[in-house]
């Protein structure tokens, strides 16, 4: 567990509470290029916001974190059984998983050491499917602010590895047989109140706390709130979601 980059677990409820879930059609489209259905990794699940919508689809969900505290924030569900392990050591047995996926983390693993496991773990012709998803876009002035915030303000606060999600996962190594990643996005309906917490979840902003002691999202708050407009109406948001999906060989 030593080379966990643990960068959540001190946000666990917030990281559970504010981050947006995946789309159905995402899991509808691995449901159908999985030749079988009964069993799924969902490796670095965090608070489990893959392996909800995965257990409608499979019949055995396991979903691994190196963090026990975001395991804890995840929703029980008797069709998911979560564990600690790091992406290295699943503790799962040899050519058991028919899907293996991995939800905005990819950029945190070790790609060579998950590889691997994912090799060991999955039976032959299983599907491995990682993905993320881009800025958020609400409308242009609330975008403009918070693009900047992004890249500007919080620009020495990402951890290097938030490269690989700028690429959208391009230049990451990839060793399956691919398949072709669907065209799908990620939507919700969000308070100002809501997406001033999700920022507040970022990476970035949780280091800029540690290090200076200072919030930098309640110094963005009242231009958010400019942009935003008057009252706590609800705005649609949207994420282009991007990933890489293979067979195991």
């Amino acid at each position: 567990m030593a080379d966990f980059k643990d960068h959540f677990s001190s946000i666990a409820g917030a990281y559970a509470e504010f981050r947006p879930r995946y789309p159905a059609a995402l899991f509808d489209w691995l449901a159908g290029v999985t030749s079988r259905r009964e069993t799924c990794w969902d490796c670095a699940t965090g608070s489990g916001q893959a392996a909800s919508e995965l257990a409608r689809r499979f019949r055995r969900v396991v979903a691994t974190d190196g963090s026990a505290a975001q395991l804890a924030a995840a929703r029980p569900d008797p069709r998911i059984e979560y564990r600690v392990g790091p992406a290295e050591r699943s503790g799962l047995p040899d050519d058991w998983a028919d899907a293996i996926t991995v939800a905005q983390a990819m950029h945190w693993l070790d790609p060579d050491g998950f590889y691997r496991e994912a090799e060991r773990v999955a039976r032959p012709g299983a599907v491995v499917a990682v993905w993320g998803y881009d800025l958020l876009a609400i409308e242009p002035g609330v975008d403009r602010v918070i693009t900047r915030f992004y890249r500007e303000t919080m620009r020495r606060w990402w951890a290097p590895e938030r490269r690989l999600v700028d690429d959208q996962y391009r230049s990451l190594p990839w060793p399956f047989e691919p398949l072709e990643f669907p065209s799908v996005a990620m939507t919700a309906d969000w308070t100002l109140g809501h997406l001033l917490g999700y920022l507040g979840s970022w990476s970035a902003v949780r280091a800029c706390l540690r290090e200076t002691g200072r919030d930098p999202v309640a110094d963005l708050a009242g231009e958010l709130e400019a942009a935003w407009g008057p009252g706590e109406r609800s705005r649609p948001v949207s994420w282009p979601l991007f990933g890489r999906a293979g067979r195991v060989r």
